[in-house]
Formats: structure tokens, sequence, C-alpha cells
């Protein structure tokens, strides 16, 4: 198989995956990188609030507006630099993602730090569904988030990361287009990170209808 041949007016041009890193290693250390991220649930500094619904539209607000700017100030370095920000990007949005959802289930009067179930559910419910649906069951018009083996949260890590790698991938392209690119991914971070919220919003609004299953899922 002949080398690809690349002229000087290319300098710009995405090199080919595997040149930097194939799917299957980004994929690998983004499910990495997340299963140790979902181990450390942080703790909130809310309190329960008259409003809960106003104050939590005020954190989504304050964290979709901060995880653009950190995603699209990550997503300005051009060509390689660009794409090996990937992971610390994510890593760097879920941290803000994760702090907001800690806040607004403390806003809706959750007494209880947020399981690591609850957590991945609401990171990933909007982009993720069939990689988090064994989180989460539907019992008489209550939405019960279980409490999982370390199986079930491997097997729904691997999902996530590999759905997380194909969008990285198809998104590639705006790690070359140094601001037109950041504007894009910052773009996506906001919106990513408010629908997030609306996933905490809907889980934590109704606490009393909301419980975690006392039972451990066993892995498929």
């Amino acid at each position: 198989m002949g080398s690809r041949k690349v002229s000087p007016s290319t300098d710009f041009d995405m090199p080919s995956l595997p040149l930097l890193l194939t799917d299957t290693d980004l994929s690998h250390r983004i499910t990495e990188t997340l299963l140790r991220f979902i181990g450390r649930v942080p703790d909130s500094g809310e309190s329960p609030n008259a409003q809960p619904a106003r104050r939590a539209r005020a954190l989504a607000h304050s964290a979709a507006t901060r995880a653009a700017m950190t995603a699209g100030g990550l997503a300005l370095p051009p060509g390689l630099l660009g794409w090996l920000t990937i992971v610390p990007e994510l890593l760097a949005v879920w941290k803000m993602q994760a702090q907001m959802v800690a806040d607004i289930a403390a806003v809706y009067g959750n007494d209880t730090r947020v399981t690591r179930e609850q957590m991945i559910y609401c990171l990933f419910r909007h982009t993720a569904a069939q990689a988090v649906r064994d989180l989460a069951v539907q019992v008489g018009g209550r939405l019960l988030v279980q409490q999982a083996s370390l199986g079930v949260l491997q097997t729904a890590a691997h999902s996530v990361g590999v759905h997380l790698t194909q969008h990285a991938i198809s998104k590639g392209i705006s790690r070359w287009l140094p601001v037109a690119g950041a504007l894009g991914v910052g773009a996506y971070a906001y919106y990513d990170t408010r629908h997030v919220a609306q996933t905490a919003i809907a889980l934590f609004e109704r606490r009393e209808e909301t419980a975690i299953a006392a039972e451990v899922v066993s892995p498929a």
C-alpha cells in the first residue's frame, strides 16, 4: 500500500487519525478517564431553595457559560495540539457539569450525595441513552436510578466512551480551524451542559417520586 503524498500546499490538512490516536486508543482513554471521574462525585455548597427551579436555571446558565468558554479555549490550539486537548476538554467540561448536577440536586432538597449512577445518567442521558439504559427504570410513573455493580458501570462507561469517540472524530476537523472550530466546540459544550441540566432537573424536581433502588444490578 503506497504512502500518501503530501504537497507543501496541504500544511493545514487534517492528518488521518492513526497518525495521532486510533479510534480504539481514544475510546480506551475516554473510557478510563470516565471511570476514574465518576468515582469522585463532588459535594455541593448549595442548600434547599424555596424556588428550586429558578435557582437550578441560574446554575445551569452559569455552568453552561463556563463550559463553553473552557471548551472553546482548549480547542484554540491548531492541528496536532488541538487533537491532544480532546480528553482534557471532556474532563474539564464533565467536572463543571458534575458540580452543576450536585448543586441542582441540593437545591431540590436532595440530602445525600449524588450517586455515581445518578451522575452518569444525568451526564449522558441525552447523548448516549442506550449506554445508560440499564441504570434507570420507570416504575409506576417514578424514575428509579438504580445502584449498579461495577460491571454494569464499566459496561455503561465503555458504551459512552465509544459514543464520545465517534463524536470526537466526527468533529475533529474543528481542531484544524482554530477560531471557527473553537466557537463550534464552545457552542456544543454550552448546549450539552444545558441538556445535562434539564436531565438533572427532571430527576430531582420531584424528589418524593424519585428513589434509588436498593438492589444491585448484576451485569448482563
